[in-house]
């Protein structure tokens, strides 16, 4: 195991340079620990191209908002939740608003249970406090501490909660394109008809195609489409008001019925509830 001084526990809240993040890559690879943390910051509205890791990576953020993009899907990731990336996942990043989090990779098969699909969770203050811990750690590597709150961290991963905020994009090129264009302008207002003499497909034969390729009916992918939409939105501060209306929704009940069935609480407590975790 090499042992790396900082900067990345120093530059937590400072933005982390491409040279910080190649050390870190570097150290990554070159740990013989089934599980290693960092933390790290990004500014506003910054992309990290397409890449992937030889290790599984857990994503927390103590900040802003994340959006992780496949060659399969989008996953949207707010403050104080966990995004799970199966090792050897090619996929981009995109910052929305400051981002401060802590990354801790996983060996593959280092316990079994693990996830092995890209999902968000939600995060326990067990497994906050694990982290925390596993970061500070990196300046006393391979002790009998470090060795049991590491393996406490690997353990807790499966336990997460699941959270709606994957989106799943069809194999099918024709249906991808049509979720693609969707995405880049969603509406509350979709016509399952259109999309189906889009696909060149019958409504049933279209209904069936869908749900087998996404896991969901139409009406629930663009309900998760519409909440991936206004979540960064939201975070960022925007009315509540202002996001249903540019949604297509009917009326903010509407769209606060929508947000309160999928995650819990209408937005105002939800992110009330972020801001206090």
């Amino acid at each position: 195991m090499i042992e790396t001084t900082p900067p990345f526990q120093s530059s937590y809240h400072q933005i982390e340079t491409a040279q910080q993040r190649a050390l870190r890559h570097a150290a990554i690879d070159a740990d013989g620990e089934p599980a290693v943390a960092f933390s790290h910051s990004y500014e506003t509205n910054q992309h990290i191209a397409e890449h992937q890791h030889a290790r599984a990576q857990l994503l927390h953020l103590s900040s802003g908002v994340l959006s992780v993009t496949t060659g399969t899907g989008r996953w949207i990731m707010p403050r104080d939740h966990a995004l799970w990336i199966p090792a050897g996942v090619r996929h981009a990043v995109d910052t929305v608003g400051r981002v401060d989090m802590h990354s801790v990779y996983v060996l593959p098969g280092a316990i079994s249970g693990l996830p092995n699909q890209l999902q968000v969770s939600g995060i326990t203050p067990l497994m906050r406090s694990l982290i925390d811990e596993a970061v500070q750690l990196r300046t006393n590597p391979g002790s009998e501490r470090a060795k049991y709150i590491l393996g406490a961290m690997l353990h807790e991963i499966p336990q997460l909660p699941q959270r709606p905020l994957g989106l799943a994009f069809p194999a099918n090129r024709r249906l991808a394109q049509l979720c693609r264009e969707f995405v880049a302008t969603p509406s509350a207002h979709l016509e399952i008809d259109h999309w189906a003499d889009a696909a060149g497909m019958s409504r049933r034969s279209f209904t069936r195609a869908f749900r087998r390729e996404t896991g969901l009916s139409l009406s629930s992918w663009r309900q998760q489409a519409c909440l991936m939409t206004a979540l960064p939105r939201l975070s960022a501060g925007e009315p509540v008001t202002a996001v249903a209306l540019d949604l297509g929704y009917d009326s903010v009940p509407a769209f606060t019925s929508m947000f309160s069935r999928v995650m819990g609480a209408p937005p105002k407590a939800y992110l009330r509830n972020q801001k206090a975790a």
